[in-house]
């Protein structure tokens, strides 16, 4: 998913880009969720909702609207998503129904993705991981609705869907896996833990800086990067407590964020997350606050400012998550991060494999 600046004289290439069909964004929006389903409802085929297991028993659960034989599955995503889960669901509802009408995610950016990738492997063949990559999906998905109940990742407007494989950790980037219908109502991200809504709001954060000192930039991705980094700023350097105004902002900073990213890409604290992931299981937001703990070296105004931030919110950033580690695990998460070219690429340039070393990277993963 990125923008390719370079040209020559008699021709340029622009990216074509999918966008989210539907959006409506406001408080109370998730009571329109009904009405919205309706018209996509197939006779006989069950409309799937993929909650968050966070969840599970709650008031949200209640407001769902099942109709018929609609069936509500709670997404376990206490790891990130992978792609043995994706494929055991998928493979789960064909066996049981054939087909379904949709499948609606209601939840972070983990449900979010889990609800894109087995949209995506109801109508095509193999395993999900088969499609981790750029363009690889061959068929559109069944009907798709993404519903945030956290704020930051993108992931309700962005055309991947990041999965931990057997080998790697890689989205199945593709024209087809965008939502069709987006439901954008902060009141849902309203009671969320506050470390967790840092570590997740400091993900579009980092996109935004990421995407504008990257060499991909343009001015579509720059427009929709500096509101959203705009919207941070105000969010979490605010003296003010927490409040509607900022759970407001901050779903949609995370929505300028995504489509930031859409036409550009992330950089250095995406790449190197990967890795931890991978190896770790640490997750996505997390992750990149660890890592853009010790960036200076690429986003010195961007990574001062974080800190701030930081500070400024009472947050722990873990530390020491790399200590003892052996020299063959070093060498997975190096290999996982170095896998992500086209982040490497908008960071550093075209020349980026000779910045970054192997021997570089390995002395980044050593310092978190």
């Amino acid at each position: 998913m990125y923008f390719r600046s370079d040209y020559n004289l008699n021709r340029m290439q622009f990216r074509n880009f999918k966008m989210v069909g539907y959006v409506v964004f406001g408080r109370g929006s998730f009571n329109q969720l009904d009405g919205i389903l309706a018209p996509q409802r197939k006779a006989g085929a069950p409309m799937v909702f993929l909650l968050d297991h966070y969840f599970k028993g709650s008031a949200l659960e209640q407001r769902i609207p099942l109709r018929g034989n609609d069936v509500l599955l709670y997404a376990d995503v206490t790891y990130e998503p992978k792609t043995s889960q994706v494929d055991a669901i998928a493979n789960d509802l064909k066996q049981q129904y054939d087909t379904i009408s949709g499948i609606v995610g209601i939840g972070g950016g983990s449900t979010m993705d889990l609800a894109k990738a087995v949209s995506l492997m109801m109508n095509n063949p193999g395993s999900s991981a088969d499609y981790q990559g750029w363009d690889l999906v061959q068929q559109p998905g069944v009907y798709k609705v993404g519903i945030p109940t956290l704020s930051g990742t993108g992931a309700e407007v962005s055309r991947t869907c990041v999965l931990t494989g057997p080998t790697r950790k890689l989205g199945m980037n593709s024209d087809f896996t965008p939502f069709d219908q987006i439901v954008l109502d902060p009141e849902l991200a309203a009671n969320a833990p506050a470390n967790q809504r840092f570590y997740t709001g400091m993900d579009c954060y980092i996109h935004c800086i990421e995407s504008l000192e990257g060499t991909f930039l343009n001015e579509f991705s720059k427009s929709y990067g500096e509101k959203a980094l705009q919207l941070c700023q105000e969010v979490f350097l605010s003296n003010e407590p927490w409040g509607e105004k900022h759970d407001d902002k901050l779903m949609m900073a995370s929505y300028a964020g995504g489509m930031s990213i859409a036409y550009s890409q992330v950089g250095v604290a995406h790449a190197v997350s990967y890795g931890l992931s991978y190896l770790l299981g640490t997750k996505h937001g997390i992750g990149n606050c660890i890592v853009m703990n010790h960036l200076e070296e690429y986003y010195p105004a961007g990574v001062a400012e974080f800190k701030q931030m930081v500070a400024h919110n009472n947050i722990d950033i873990p530390t020491g998550i790399c200590a003892g580690l052996t020299d063959e695990q070093f060498d997975t998460m190096i290999n996982v991060s170095l896998g992500m070219k086209p982040l490497w690429e908008n960071a550093l340039g075209k020349d980026w494999e000779q910045i970054m070393t192997r021997e570089k990277l390995r002395a980044l993963f050593e310092k978190l």
